[in-house]
């Protein structure tokens, strides 16, 4: 006997604005946590990443993973178009899909530009979270662009003690629409633009680089005992953020210690020791910090992270009513 293949499945559509109206920090950092803790568990898993240069200058990435024991399966198709701001878009684009691992039928296509901000914003701060030294007041950050708005407001809503910050630009001048953007929100924040990138580095408890990853961002010299430095920058092979020979005088972490010898800052010292964030959070670990210890979470971003958030979009949009939904038969 055979059974009737359903006539009515549907695909289920979420755009930017629906993703953004779903989306509570709270939520995201749950999703996230989550995910280390599966990737820890090995009940995760990642498959091999595509990272690929464009004839555009830009950059293509697929990252894909699947939760056997939850049916979750899916991948973020994502990338960089820099001729995109010529004509006003964002260069910056991803894409995820969710599937029924059962019978490979997509469930649900959602604009993953926010998910992917939201996801690395909330894993910055569980990294932050488990190795910064608790009594941190001062913090440097690197960049005025997306990324590194989302770190900084992450990282001052977790750690109330952060009350002294200082940012750099690509440009060497000011930013105030990154400044009115953070004093909307923390408008007990001292924040300072910053000329001279190693006196700001010196004088800092933590440091947040979130640049495209041209190159080192300051003097090895500069980093002091006792520092913490949560890198995003460097997600693609060639690029980096750090100073050379920083990681041999660091405790390293990292969220997937294959990736980031591969794209991350520890593809230019692969044999650096290195420790999963997610075995810190399911206590495999125990991180006992000096004071003098210098930490580095170096982030490449997990597949898991995107797809656990993205279940959470989706249930929720099933609930709620909220999305498009387009007839999808077999």
């Amino acid at each position: 006997m055979t059974t009737e293949l359903p006539r009515d499945a549907q695909l289920l559509l979420l755009d930017q604005h629906q993703v953004g109206a779903l989306l509570e920090p709270d939520d995201v950092l749950a999703a996230v946590r989550e995910a280390f803790k599966l990737h820890s568990a090995d009940e995760g898993q990642v498959f091999p990443v595509v990272r690929q240069a464009l004839a555009t200058g830009g950059v293509f990435g697929i990252k894909s993973g699947a939760v056997p024991a939850q049916a979750l399966l899916g991948f973020k198709a994502a990338g960089f178009w820099p001729a995109n701001r010529r004509v006003g878009g964002e260069p910056h684009q991803a894409t995820i899909l969710l599937m029924d691992p059962a019978t490979g039928r997509p469930l649900c296509v959602i604009d993953g530009n926010a998910v992917t901000t939201q996801r690395t914003g909330a894993a910055g701060a569980l990294g932050l979270m488990q190795l910064a030294r608790p009594d941190s007041r001062r913090l440097t950050v690197f960049g005025t662009g997306v990324q590194a708005r989302v770190q900084l407001m992450y990282a001052l809503r977790l750690m109330p003690s952060l009350q002294q910050v200082q940012y750099l630009t690509s440009t060497g001048r000011p930013d105030p629409a990154f400044e009115a953007t953070i004093a909307a929100t923390f408008p007990a924040c001292t924040l300072a633009h910053a000329s001279d990138s190693h006196a700001a580095v010196a004088a800092s408890d933590v440091v947040i680089t979130a640049t495209p990853g041209a190159g080192a961002l300051f003097a090895l010299d500069a980093v002091q005992a006792g520092t913490h430095l949560t890198c995003v920058g460097a997600d693609t092979r060639g690029k980096r953020e750090l100073p050379p020979g920083l990681l041999a005088r660091a405790r390293l972490f990292v969220d997937d210690a294959q990736q980031t010898s591969q794209l991350g800052e520890r593809q230019w010292a692969p044999d650096t020791p290195a420790t999963s964030l997610g075995d810190v959070l399911t206590g495999k670990v125990l991180v006992q910090r000096t004071a003098a210890d210098i930490t580095v979470f170096d982030m490449t971003g997990l597949a898991l992270q995107d797809l656990t958030v993205a279940r959470l979009l989706h249930q929720r949009a099933l609930a709620t009513g909220a999305g498009t939904r387009l007839a999808w038969p077999w």
